[in-house]
């Protein structure tokens, strides 16, 4: 085998060097693409921009989209007609305090200070000032109790009933906790509260011009879903999260589809020594 010269080695160790370079760059290049917001990362999870099914990609004709008669400019018009331009917010209420002992949904009505907790969380919502445009409650008892307390600090605010709402087991906990509980439990329940989750969890409509306030009085399992749906966290992680009676939740919904949590189970309005969560 011939001996390389000097010059060659050089030669030979540059080629290798930039090819390697090369290699590297188009690698990072690769890698940059898919997080274009930074350098060498790929997230461990992407997220689901069209969640909702109300992407403007999703709501403009295929034919029209796929047609090579439109011009470029023409699509992108249909595209724009279709982007929202309003924020939905979605204000969550977990009931306040209960009578636990109660054999029947009728019996397991607030407590007095159950009631003191709904109170004080209305007079908090009136503090906050935002334009509410409608209150959904649970059709059990003690959130159409909570709901009713909490409408007197808010009189002008709309007020519906959604059995979707009521309390249930949404999808078996990971890690387990509690007792066992049969497989059609969380079947039946866990279908009813993605329901809910479908029926409230949405980006506005190109239609909406203002931003909306939504206030959902309903239950502890039920708010834990829906804040893991819509983060897009696994669903079974909700029972790793607690939350007080009468606590305020906060998620925000943008045009663009992205969900943001404002805030999580608040009870800062109330004293300490009405703070409860059993």
């Amino acid at each position: 085998m011939p001996a390389f010269t000097k010059l060659q080695k050089v030669v030979l160790s540059l080629g290798a060097f930039s090819g390697a370079a090369i290699y590297y760059i188009n690698q990072s290049e690769d890698r940059t693409a898919l997080a274009s917001w930074t350098t060498n990362y790929i997230p461990s999870v992407e997220w689901d921009n069209n969640w909702d099914r109300r992407s403007p990609h999703n709501l403009v004709h295929p034919k029209k989209l796929n047609n090579s008669a439109h011009s470029e400019n023409e699509i992108n018009k249909q595209l724009e007609m279709k982007k929202p331009k309003a924020t939905r917010h979605i204000i969550l209420i977990r009931h306040g305090q209960y009578n636990t002992d109660g054999e029947t949904d009728k019996e397991r009505v607030l407590t007095d200070l159950g009631r003191m907790q709904a109170l004080s969380t209305g007079e908090r919502l009136k503090e906050l000032g935002f334009p509410f445009t409608d209150m959904v409650k649970s059709t059990m008892s003690r959130a159409q109790e909570t709901g009713t307390l909490i409408s007197k600090a808010l009189p002008s605010v709309p007020v519906e009933n959604s059995d979707l709402l009521r309390e249930g087991a949404p999808v078996p906990p990971e890690p387990p906790i509690g007792d066992w509980k049969p497989e059609p439990h969380f079947f039946t329940d866990g279908a009813r509260i993605e329901a809910a989750f479908r029926e409230y969890f949405y980006r506005a409509s190109h239609s909406q011009d203002e931003n909306s306030y939504t206030i959902l009085v309903c239950h502890a399992n039920v708010i834990r879903y829906f804040v893991c749906r819509a983060l897009q966290f696994p669903a079974e992680g909700w029972l790793r999260i607690s939350l007080n009676h009468g606590s305020i939740t906060w998620m925000s919904i943008t045009p663009s589809g992205r969900v943001i949590l404002r805030c999580l189970g608040d009870t800062g309005h109330m004293s300490p020594a009405m703070i409860t969560s059993r």
